[in-house]
């Protein structure tokens, strides 16, 4: 499998390469927006659903679940954990632009299993300022799926809490694997 972060740059590299990798993001921007043609959409998801997943980079959303552009909300955040900021997101994804439903993707060996709520307490040492915002670290994913889901269906911002599934997907497998809520 061939990544991005294979492909050589710097001097080393025959082309003229970019300084740094938001210039290559430019770049490959530039590239891509040659190409681009007006997809004729808006901002209302196809699917009616939105998908809330971690931001672990070994998650590819839409190559997962068969999606395409325009198909879905994607809110990602680490460990796809549903926050205030989330059910934010989730409430004008439902009462803005249409979305009925929610799927929640945890993962295996997320990096939210390795840290605890002393990782605030370290940025207040080194930083002085305690962030604001919560870990959300968990060591149990099966359980941190059910808690989102709960978040989720007792929220009272949102219009739609019927369809609230959660999953964890296998890193080493690409497989879903359903949580049970109760």
């Amino acid at each position: 499998m061939t990544t991005s972060a294979s492909v050589p740059a710097g001097p080393g590299n025959a082309s003229a390469a970019p300084d740094t990798v938001t210039d290559r993001l430019v770049e490959a921007n530039e590239r891509y927006a040659s190409a681009f043609t007006d997809p004729g959409m808006d901002a209302r998801p196809v699917l009616h659903v939105a998908v809330v997943a971690c931001m672990d980079a070994r998650l590819d959303l839409h190559d997962a679940l068969g999606l395409s552009l325009g198909d879905c909300h994607t809110i990602r955040n680490a460990g796809g954990v549903v926050t205030d900021d989330v059910i934010r997101s989730l409430t004008i994804s439902q009462r803005a632009l249409g979305t009925r439903s929610v799927v929640l993707i945890h993962h295996t060996n997320c990096g939210l299993e390795s840290l605890t709520e002393d990782f605030r307490h370290d940025l207040e040492m080194e930083v002085g300022q305690r962030p604001a915002w919560a870990v959300e670290a968990f060591r149990d994913v099966d359980q941190d799926v059910r808690q989102s889901m709960q978040r989720v269906r007792t929220s009272p911002f949102l219009l739609h809490t019927d369809d609230v599934r959660g999953f964890v997907f296998d890193v080493k497998t690409g497989l879903l694997r359903e949580v049970d809520p109760a």
